[in-house]
């Protein structure tokens, strides 16, 4: 699926890559298709519910998950699917 396509979800999903610095979101799911990808961000808090805030896009993604600080690659973030926080 194209990031293209998910920012612009009917149903409010979009992934991670599309936010905005500064903009905050809740993970609705994880679609890694690398094996052991899912799980190695399942264990570092990148779980549904999990609120997420964007720090940086480029050169890569860099975003905290509820109090962790993590970096990741352009597709890792596209595979978090997120739903952007109501304020």
């Amino acid at each position: 699926m194209s990031s293209m396509r998910l920012a612009f979800s009917s149903d409010g999903l979009r992934p991670l890559s599309s936010l905005a610095v500064d903009e905050r979101a809740v993970v609705a799911d994880v679609h890694a298709h690398q094996a052991g990808r899912a799980e190695r961000l399942l264990a570092l808090g990148v779980t549904p519910g999990a609120a997420v805030t964007m720090l940086q896009t480029l050169p890569g993604v860099v975003f905290l998950c509820d109090q962790t600080e993590l970096a990741v690659e352009r597709s890792v973030a596209d595979a978090i699917l997120v739903r952007r926080e109501e304020r």
